[in-house]
């Protein structure tokens, strides 16, 4: 559904004599208040809905705005196959667009960047880097082929007087293909505005036939920039829908990146002004920028030593205009009001006006053949039954005499006529030469006559099939122009980048105890971590009471803090391990739990909230570590064990509202580590997302496995390339993989290739890939090798099929495992066959491996060195 806003016609004014007579100034306030408002009521109207409908949004019939109408009416009317000076078609359009020629100028280059409509010659600027075009005075242009083929057809165009009266514009020209979202158009109004992406010309051209068919279709932008673009919030164009469009960003080596396409609306002066800014604010540690774009996009970002590139590539999406949102707002006036629409209602409305324009034409067609063949039937007759030689016709006293003689000769013919036959015609008949009259031959007269009627038979046959005649008349199209259009921009899903996480620690976080400050700007003060300017700070106090703050140059936290840090937002691995008090001689109680999300200031209690209550032990632990404690009790009559150990592990890990539980009911006199502790939170479990091809943790993907620390990940490619990366969530990977899976070392794989340095003979190898992060070719050094099958089982079974000469022999079934032994990936392999190879299939195993028995180890005594953990992965306080 559309949503209208009326224009001045809709709105009615309850006194009309209040708005034409106004008194003088002086009559006062009243009289000066009546005055705006009827001026503001009718004139401020006026000028809006002038705005809104001849200037600022397009037309829904032709996709056009009344000055890019004038600019290709007018090119159309100077059109003679040549190039016209555009400072030529700039004063050839101010006959019909009343402003400046400025505006004319400005318009027209920007329908010949869009390189549709126009074609252009000499320097018209770069929509890559900014740069301005040429004066009119040096640029040139005439209308494509395409503009030619589509937009103009004067019997079928609707035509006004121009402005000054002195010549006729087109209402709207009668366009034959969706304009509008071929070229996007952007335009803002009084009050209004109206933001139409650019589609593709293919797709359109396929949306255009399957709405024809009665079936379902999809639009989505594409640029002419490139890129890519995330569509899932496109909303069919409508207000309210955002798409995100990303520049693409290759890396060129560990140390240099590479962008190569550009989001749409931005240039590469305006993105690398956004990526110096990053530079200056500290988001991201860049070298320095080169800018070496000429016809294609190409911007090297170097980075300084030691900074990763996989996190500098998202941060350049983070923090520049290597990422933009756009929101679209799809308003067209249509019936002389504007109207908000979706890309796929704006399509339909252009297709059913190509159907509706398509049958004018025909119908036009039709009747001027019908006219061709109505003449050429009574020119035949009258020169067949020679009525020119007629003594009546020949002695007539003046020209209606004439005219009545041939009309009743012609009167038994009557019946063969398309119509009825007027004087019109019989004065044309009497205008036919005596040359054309000698050379008329009777067969060829018949033959065109017939080649009439045919065509008369052909148009009815499209106007009984004009839904199949318009998808022939887009097929055309498409065939006809369609491989100039390939889509620029990649459609895909994004990951949400979190800019916490990307964005560089280039502050030092300090804290001042004694005084209750932190800050990055007490230099002199204890040193705690490296963060950002954009990181949250997580504070712990003795008394229980816990909260988060912005990091800033120097804040006042008050004093009694027992912990701070960098506080990560929905990290679930974190666990604080604590011990409170609960009041002043009460119960102590022991609780782990994590924090995943707190408002910013506000303040939360570890304890539960009794005064005097306090934390007697306190550990902040990484990835989840679990130490085992010994408390010392109180010397006390009734108390028999005095000293106990308790393991952390022995305590589930909960919310931070939980309560605990209770650890000792007596007074404690003090708690002492005894034994640090290993994660009790098992590996990391990782999946692959191939949409986004980005690890996560989320479940999102392909399961690749639980990962430790120093455990990685092999991702083989489809062209032999493989490399083993951590399960860091900022790594990047390349969409052309064949295998992502947890890193075994002991793992074979088989391979059947074509060596291209023998003869493109097919060889079996069986190998193990190694860990590396550099990437290593398992095909071979000779680039023509071909892959023909890549297996992971264990015991493969291949079946070899013979083809050419040799399609007599019996297929050959081989067992991997028997035919060639475990080596190297750098091994060339064992030849299969000399023979003429048609196709090799793999076949279901015979065998599987056997299942390993699980070893039992609860009785295997551990070793100190199982359960300790690194120094750095636990923060602790003992009291």
């Amino acid at each position: 559904m559309s949503e209208d806003i009326f224009d001045k016609n809709d709105i009615q004014s309850s006194d009309k004599e209040a708005h034409s007579d106004y008194k003088p100034v002086d009559q006062g306030d009243e009289t000066v208040k009546h005055q705006l408002s009827g001026m503001y009521q009718n004139w401020f109207l006026d000028y809006a809905s002038y705005v809104i409908l001849e200037r600022a949004v397009p037309h829904i019939n032709d996709g056009l705005k009344p000055v890019q109408r004038r600019i290709l009416h007018s090119m159309k009317r100077l059109d003679d196959g040549r190039y016209n000076k555009v400072a030529n078609i700039v004063g050839h359009t101010m006959q019909f667009h009343p402003h400046g020629d400025a505006s004319i100028g400005d318009a027209l280059v920007q329908l010949g960047q869009k390189d549709l409509l126009i074609d252009c010659q000499g320097n018209w600027g770069n929509i890559l880097t900014g740069d301005d075009a040429a004066a009119p005075r040096y640029i040139e242009a005439r209308l494509s082929k395409f503009a030619l083929d589509v937009v103009f057809n004067p019997k079928t165009t609707e035509w006004q007087a121009s402005y000054d009266g002195r010549n006729r514009e087109p209402v709207t020209l009668p366009v034959k293909f969706p304009l509008l979202l071929a070229q996007g158009v952007e335009g803002i109004a009084v009050g209004l505005s109206s933001k139409i992406l650019p589609h593709n010309f293919n797709e359109l051209c396929d949306a255009a036939i399957a709405y024809l068919h009665g079936e379902e279709f999809h639009l989505y932008p594409d640029f002419q920039t490139g890129g890519s673009i995330d569509v899932s919030r496109y909303n069919d164009g409508e207000r309210g829908g955002v798409v995100r469009v990303r520049a693409k960003i290759s890396k060129i080596d560990n140390k240099t990146l590479c962008i190569s396409e550009i989001p749409y609306g931005k240039t590469t002066s305006s993105l690398i002004d956004s990526i110096l800014k990053a530079i200056e604010k500290g988001k991201i540690k860049v070298r320095k920028v080169d800018d070496n774009t000429a016809d294609k996009v190409e911007i090297l970002v170097h980075l300084a030593p030691g900074v990763s590139s996989d996190k500098t590539l998202d941060a350049l999406y983070a923090f520049t205009d290597c990422e933009v949102n756009i929101s679209p707002n799809c308003c067209v006036i249509d019936n002389k009001k504007p109207h908000f629409l979706s890309v796929s209602a704006v399509l339909r409305k252009s297709v059913d006006n190509t159907l509706s324009l398509l049958r004018q034409e025909l119908n036009i067609q039709r009747n001027e053949t019908l006219e061709t063949l109505h003449f050429a039937s009574l020119e035949k007759i009258f020169i067949e039954e020679r009525i020119y030689k007629d003594k009546q016709f020949e002695q007539a006293e003046n020209m209606d005499a004439a005219c009545e003689h041939i009309d009743e000769r012609l009167t038994p013919f009557y019946p063969q006529f398309v119509r009825e036959v007027t004087k019109e015609d019989i004065l044309k008949l009497m205008e036919i030469k005596m040359a054309r009259i000698l050379k008329f031959n009777k067969d060829k007269a018949d033959e065109f006559i017939a080649k009439l009627k045919a065509d008369i038979e052909e148009i009815d046959n499209h106007l009984a099939h004009i839904t199949e005649y318009t998808i022939d008349w887009y097929t055309r199209i498409k065939e006809k122009y369609g491989k100039n259009f390939p889509r620029r921009t990649e459609i895909r899903n994004f990951d949400t980048i979190v800019a916490t996480k990307v964005a560089e620690a280039n502050e030092k976080l300090y804290i001042n105890r004694e005084e209750g400050f932190i800050g990055t700007g007490l230099k002199k003060d204890e040193y705690i971590c490296n963060c950002s300017d954009i990181d949250d700070v997580i504070i712990f106090y003795k008394d229980g009471k816990y909260k988060i703050v912005r990091v800033s140059d120097k804040l006042f936290v008050g004093k009694n803090i027992l912990y701070v840090n960098i506080f990560k937002k929905n990290d679930k691995r974190t666990i604080y391990n604590v011990i409170y008090r609960d009041g002043k001689e009460g119960f102590h109680y022991i609780k782990r739990f994590n924090v995943t999300s707190m408002i910013r200031d506000r303040e939360y209690d570890v304890t539960q909230g009794t005064p005097g209550s306090k934390i007697v032990y306190f550990t902040a632990n990484p990835n989840g570590e679990a130490e085992v404690i010994k408390v010392t009790l109180r010397p006390n009559p009734r108390i028999k064990k005095l000293i106990f150990e308790k393991d952390f592990s022995t305590i589930n890990i909960k919310g931070r509202q939980s309560m605990g539980n209770l650890l000792t009911k007596y007074e404690v006199h003090k708690i002492s580590l005894k034994q640090r502790g290993g994660s009790t939170l098992g590996g990391r479990k990782v999946w692959f997302d191939h949409d986004v091809l980005r690890l996560n943790y989320d479940g999102r993907g392909q399961y690749l496995g639980e990962f430790q620390s120093g455990e990685s990940i092999l991702v083989v490619h489809k062209n032999g390339e493989f490399y083993t990366t951590d399960f860091d969530l900022n790594n990047h990977y390349d969409a052309d993989i064949q295998f992502i899976e947890k890193f075994d070392a002991e793992k074979v794989w088989t391979a059947v290739l074509y060596d291209a340095d023998q003869q493109n003979y097919p060889y079996l190898k069986r190998f193990t890939f190694e860990q590396t992060a550099k990437r290593l070719n398992y095909l071979g050094e000779n680039k023509h090798n071909q892959l023909i099958l890549f297996s992971g089982e264990v015991y493969p079974r291949l079946q070899v099929v013979f083809g050419g000469h040799d399609s007599f022999r019996e297929a050959l079934i081989i067992e991997a495992s028997d035919f060639v032994g475990v080596k190297s990936f750098k091994a060339k392999g064992k030849r299969l066959t000399t023979f003429t190879v048609d196709r090799i299939e793999e076949l279901e195993p015979t065998r599987r491996p056997e299942p390993q028995e699980d070893m039992e180890d609860a009785d295997t005594p551990e070793t100190e060195n199982d359960n300790v953990a690194e120094e750095d992965n636990e923060q602790m306080t003992l009291f």
